[in-house]
């Protein structure tokens, strides 16, 4: 082979490296890009979770209903976001903001039990199976209360470590 054929392999190597390297974000990148979506997924999950309760409290079965599967389906999409960012987790992510995803994840998680026990609540207080409903209502209550302890870890990770979090990661 020419050095100069030796010499274009190379440039055009060092074109698609660096090509690549423009290209690639980093996961703390990525993470404070998806970060709105998913603080704005578990935001409207919750007030759609407390619509329902109340909704289900003036007996209203149906919007009551409603409400619990939006809650689900807002609480689903931000734990599959962020699914794919704990899944895609490069060397740039340190230990802080590998501990807030998988607090973030956990309390997802159990808002989800919460919710399949609320729309067990719902059908059975709808039938009249009034005691059977409440005890579902109540582990729906217990699974939100230590949701709850996650997001406090979250927010404590937040407090904590400031420099480590810009506005848009904090969820």
């Amino acid at each position: 082979m020419s050095k100069y054929i030796k010499l274009i392999i190379f440039i055009l190597v060092l074109l698609i490296i660096s090509a690549a390297i423009v290209f690639i974000d980093s996961s703390i990148d990525n993470m404070n890009k998806l970060m709105p979506e998913i603080s704005d997924g578990i935001v409207k999950g919750d007030n759609d979770y407390n619509e329902a309760v109340d909704l289900l409290n003036d007996k209203n079965y149906n919007e009551s209903m409603n409400k619990a599967i939006a809650a689900g389906n807002n609480y689903n999409g931000s734990l599959s976001k962020l699914h794919i960012l704990k899944d895609n987790f490069t060397s740039d992510v340190n230990n802080v903001h590998k501990d807030y995803v998988n607090n973030a994840i956990s309390e997802l998680e159990l808002k989800l039990l919460a919710v399949d026990k609320l729309k067990e609540s719902i059908d059975y207080l709808e039938s009249q199976y009034n005691y059977t409903g409440s005890n579902y209502g109540f582990e729906a209550n217990d699974y939100m209360d230590q949701a709850v302890k996650y997001r406090d870890a979250r927010d404590s990770l937040v407090k904590d470590n400031p420099n480590l979090f810009k506005d848009n990661f904090i969820i």
